[in-house]
């Protein structure tokens, strides 16, 4: 198998803040990784860190082979095709239909015509479970758990090669959430993408995960298949999958 996107010893600072400390991970194509770990241990500069949202200070990062972080502007816009997105709060565009966001990355990043590409959120809506006329709707009028699918079908709409999700399941109720869970597996089997989550959710870590990796204080601690994580040996990962708060992580408290 070749790895899609790979990690080596990536380091990113915010002035006397380190927030990754050399994290070294690797995605085989098709696979699902998910990153566990609590607010603050850097698994959202890990993920914008590869989608060239930020720079990180060293180390490489690889999209199918290709180095991106010394590529200029028109190769790394070229490896951002690649890639679909569903953001934690869904992060639609107010101002225009449910339909239109959808096709959102068909119409400005491919260049298709709207006819078509409203054809192609329709269908895409209809994956999710959303009927055609949802498309016509202003993400306003939505619940949350249909801005998630709404979100979702946006990030599959141009059938990427590589999916982020960045905390799919923040805000959603427990069946909410599983049913967003199951149809990520659907979406992305279909596809056949290759994707990366962070969540500190477990129940859809569990789910949608091949791999799993912990995230603690800017390092992979421990990284394993997701059935290897309950017995994963790892003090830390075991507080983290019990939701235990007595452990070695330890708590920042805020003092009164």
């Amino acid at each position: 198998m070749s790895s899609m996107i790979k990690l080596e010893n990536v380091k990113k600072s915010f002035g006397n803040k380190h927030i990754l400390q050399g994290v070294n991970l690797e995605v085989q194509k098709g696979q699902s990784l998910v990153i566990i770990g609590g607010s603050g241990t850097g698994k959202s500069v890990t993920l914008k860190c590869v989608l060239g949202l930020l720079q990180p200070d060293s180390g490489a990062i690889y999209v199918d082979g290709k180095e991106v972080t010394s590529a200029s502007n028109s190769e790394r816009k070229k490896a951002l095709h690649k890639f679909g997105m569903l953001f934690q709060g869904a992060a639609l565009f107010d101002s225009i239909k449910v339909w239109e966001n959808v096709a959102f990355g068909l119409i400005q990043g491919k260049g298709l015509n709207k006819k078509d590409a409203k054809e192609i959120a329709i269908e895409k809506l209809r994956r999710v479970g959303l009927s055609p006329d949802v498309g016509e709707l202003s993400p306003a009028e939505l619940s949350g758990g249909m801005q998630k699918r709404v979100g979702l079908a946006r990030a599959i709409a141009t059938e990427p090669e590589i999916i982020f999700f960045d905390e799919p399941t923040t805000g959603l109720d427990p069946i909410m959430a599983d049913v967003i869970n199951d149809l990520i597996v659907e979406c992305v089997k279909d596809l056949g993408a290759t994707t990366m989550t962070i969540t500190h959710d477990m129940a859809s870590a569990r789910k949608i995960a091949d791999r799993i990796a912990m995230l603690y204080k800017g390092e992979i601690i421990w990284e394993g298949n997701k059935d290897q994580i309950d017995n994963s040996g790892n003090a830390y990962v075991q507080q983290f999958i019990t939701g235990s708060a007595h452990g070695p992580i330890e708590m920042e408290l805020l003092k009164p």
